[in-house]
């Protein structure tokens, strides 16, 4: 029952290093695909003996999968840069190795936002298909939202344990991605055939508001809760407009 840990990267210099110290214990291979770094990602990776690949970078689905592909052993945990597993984690994939692993397994993910762990604004459980048998699924969605699918049949277990997510260090950092994956998604939704206007895009910026807050329960997460809502409604209002500017 060997595991394969597969890691994708560009610039990660600032979260490889804790994402290889994390899995240690569990990998019996790590293989880190890099879309061509130009910082220490590189440097980092070859201290810790990874297997390191570099390749083009056609999506997040795509380099995902070509990762998979990279794999030596059978079952894989594949990981971003900015994620590290907790101790309780680590315990549980090892007493599920020694026991034999299922298909595959779903964890959840605790997500630091700025330096704070957010409980609430739907950012957790936020639970995440990571560990599979590789001959038993594949990334599948729409970039940049991909997610890891199980043939149907599949026998799914679930990890005790948080999978730590670091993902924004500043607003800026925060501001910078929104721009990044707003672009990627309203490109993807023009080749679906989506369209919008002006009027949809005020709903569906109130629509998120209104998740975030009310259904999601974002102020429990006091100040850092209310800025995500308001961050991740400008989100939807930034996707949405640059649908509308590319359908002109």
């Amino acid at each position: 029952m060997k595991l394969s840990v597969l890691i994708i990267t560009f610039n990660e210099e600032k979260n490889i290093e804790r994402c290889l110290q994390s899995v240690q214990d569990v990998a019996d291979e790590i293989v880190v695909v890099d879309s061509y770094s130009k910082d220490r990602t590189k440097e980092i990776c070859e201290k810790y003996g990874v297997r390191f690949i570099e390749n083009p970078f056609d999506g997040h689905i795509q380099q995902k999968n070509f990762a998979i592909s990279c794999a030596t052993h059978p079952y894989i945990l594949s990981l971003d840069a900015d994620e590290a597993l907790t101790k309780e984690l680590t315990a549980s994939i090892l007493a599920e190795k020694k026991a034999g692993f299922k298909d595959g397994y779903k964890l959840n993910r605790l997500t630091n936002y700025c330096g704070h762990w957010v409980k609430h604004c739907g950012w957790y459980p936020d639970t995440k298909v990571r560990l599979i048998n590789k001959s038993k699924g594949a990334w599948r969605g729409v970039n940049p939202h991909d997610r890891l699918d199980l043939e149907e049949g599949a026998e799914i277990g679930h990890l005790k344990g948080d999978l730590l997510h670091y993902s924004y260090y500043t607003k800026e950092d925060h501001f910078k991605q929104i721009e990044y994956f707003g672009k990627i998604a309203a490109n993807e939704l023009l080749l679906k055939g989506k369209r919008t206007n002006p009027f949809q895009i005020g709903l569906k910026v109130m629509a998120q508001l209104f998740k975030s807050l009310v259904l999601k329960s974002a102020y429990l997460d006091g100040v850092t809760g209310w800025k995500i809502a308001f961050r991740s409604a400008y989100a939807t209002y930034r996707k949405y407009k640059i649908l509308w500017d590319l359908q002109h």
